[in-house]
């Protein structure tokens, strides 16, 4: 039972702040969602130092990945939102700012997580 309440209070927090960061940060370019692509990225940051320090020599408990990892990271991210998006842009015809969306939030992401990983064994 411990273990879902601290799935379901990171969940909260990252989701609330999901929220905030969209709401202010999705208008300011026509046809790329800052908001959404900025949690994503920070998200996938995030996600990568906290395994990362998990894996190194048990840095942070069961509790704390979940907390963190499942919890907060699982709420702050958003990958139906990333689908939805894309789907928008799509159906409106704007294929450059799809395929420029699309690349840059997967190739970015999975930089972050190696950067996030890599942070954490600076510790």
């Amino acid at each position: 039972m411990k273990q879902l309440a601290l799935v379901f209070f990171g969940g909260g927090i990252g989701s609330v702040l999901r929220y905030i960061i969209s709401k202010n940060f999705n208008s300011y370019f026509q046809h790329f969602f800052l908001g959404t692509f900025l949690v994503n990225i920070i998200g996938c940051l995030l996600i990568g130092f906290i395994l990362g320090l998990s894996l190194k020599n048990s840095y942070l408990s069961q509790n704390h990945t979940l907390l963190l990892s499942t919890g907060f990271c699982g709420g702050f991210t958003t990958f139906s939102t990333f689908a939805y998006e894309k789907h928008s842009l799509l159906q409106s015809g704007e294929l450059l700012h799809f395929a420029i969306y699309t690349i840059a939030s997967i190739g970015v992401g999975i930089a972050a997580i190696a950067l996030g990983i890599w942070i954490s064994k600076l510790l």
